[in-house]
């Protein structure tokens, strides 16, 4: 079984597509095959469909090479053809794209409050979901619900697609263990997590490539790979669920830092409204949002389940985004003295209507706060939403087989 780097190393150095434009040439020397292959799944990725000729003028190929190497790809059943576009002088232009159907991949998000297993197809369209909500991630719990729902998906493909499934990613917390306190269970229940390695045993017991991601990194990798955003070449997203995250692109790649872990947003310490000094991860987390629900007796166990499906009570909400966008706000600013971003996303496991609320919040707080000396980032919703952590799992095995920096 093969398997991509453990939690304890450094992780997964990401390998999709820029943000920015696309700043690799192809080469026509015969051993870099593989790698213009990549490249013409990468632009095709990014712009959709594009004539033979126009692929051979983008990536800098020669007509001759761009035809090979594209009708290999379209043999492997990996691109293919769309109808001729007539109109111009000479022969009729005949677009290529990326085939559906030419590979999946499997993305397993695993969180404080739920466990979720996804197979996408090679645009990033979901087609097969199994989820399992829970208090708390036991190990075997997790370990089991991945390996019989990988199974459960592979069988429903059928037998003549089960081959193109490229690998599994996986996107979870670093450092789970340390989290039982704030999740609300004894130490003892997490414990495995820091002697056990999910990416090691799951590919011990599935016939796939693994990787594995932090989680709030892996949902800023899905927006680079699969987000509907017209994004720069510099930005960070935070990305909020039982506790907040984030993710950091600078020069149109994903940053991962020293141990995988660049942009972990929630001990950065900010002001609350009060003025006191308190860490992002208890002022604009979920969990905080839930603590309040239990505390006025409600249920909460439904808001693991769907966030689009939320009925709270509107007074709690809005005390929570009060605070939640004043947090965050000074959370950009303290990043901005540092990185000089050109743009901040904000999204998470949230109403669409909430986040977007959220999101123009911040930016008015941002407004009334001194920068002098940095520029202002433009505030921005991410496009992905409760999607965005396995979509970014699954944008893993995408990017490590197909897809070039």
């Amino acid at each position: 079984m093969e398997s991509g780097p453990t939690q304890n190393e450094n992780e997964i150095e990401q390998t999709g597509a820029g943000a920015g434009g696309l700043a690799v040439s192809g080469t026509n020397q015969s051993e870099m095959r593989a790698r213009n292959e990549r490249l013409v799944l990468t632009l095709l990725r990014r712009r959709g469909s594009l004539a033979k000729a126009e692929i051979a003028r983008l990536t800098g190929l020669s007509a001759q090479t761009a035809a090979r190497l594209i009708h290999a790809l379209e043999e492997d059943g990996l691109i293919k053809r769309g109808d001729p576009q007539r109109g111009r002088v000479g022969q009729p232009s005949i677009p290529m794209s990326l085939d559906p159907e030419g590979a999946y991949f499997m993305g397993l998000k695993v969180g404080r409050r739920s466990v979720e297993l996804v197979l996408t197809d090679f645009l990033g369209s979901i087609v097969e979901r199994r989820k399992q909500v829970y208090d708390y991630p036991g190990f075997d719990k997790v370990l089991d619900f991945a390996v019989s729902r990988a199974e459960d998906i592979t069988q429903a493909l059928g037998k003549g697609r089960q081959s193109r499934v490229a690998g599994l990613g996986i996107a979870m917390p670093f450092h789970l263990w340390s989290w039982a306190p704030r999740i609300g269970v004894s130490p003892e229940l997490m414990a495995d997590w820091k002697t056990r390695d999910l990416g090691t045993e799951l590919g011990q017991r599935i016939d796939l490539p693994v990787f594995l991601q932090n989680d709030a990194t892996a949902a800023c990798s899905a927006e680079l790979v699969f987000g509907g955003s017209d994004l720069p070449a510099n930005f960070a997203s935070f990305y909020i669920a039982f506790f907040i995250g984030g993710g950091l692109v600078l020069r149109g790649s994903l940053f991962t830092g020293a141990t995988g872990n660049a942009a972990g947003f929630g001990p950065l310490l900010v002001p609350d409204l009060n003025g006191e000094i308190r860490p992002l991860i208890d002022l604009a987390s979920l969990s905080t949002l839930e603590s309040r629900l239990i505390r006025e007796g409600l249920d909460v166990r439904h808001i693991w389940e769907n966030p689009e499906d939320w009925n709270l009570p509107a007074g709690i909400v809005d005390g929570w985004l009060a605070e939640a966008a004043h947090a965050l706000a000074y959370a950009i600013r303290a990043t901005q003295t540092t990185l000089d971003l050109e743009a901040i996303l904000i999204d998470g496991w949230l109403p669409r209507d909430m986040l977007a609320d959220l999101t123009a919040r911040t930016a008015e707080v941002l407004d009334g706060i001194d920068m002098t000396g940095m520029s202002r980032p433009r505030i921005e919703a991410g496009s992905l939403g409760a999607d965005a952590r396995p979509l970014g799992a699954a944008s893993l095995p995408l990017n490590a087989r197909y897809l070039i920096e």
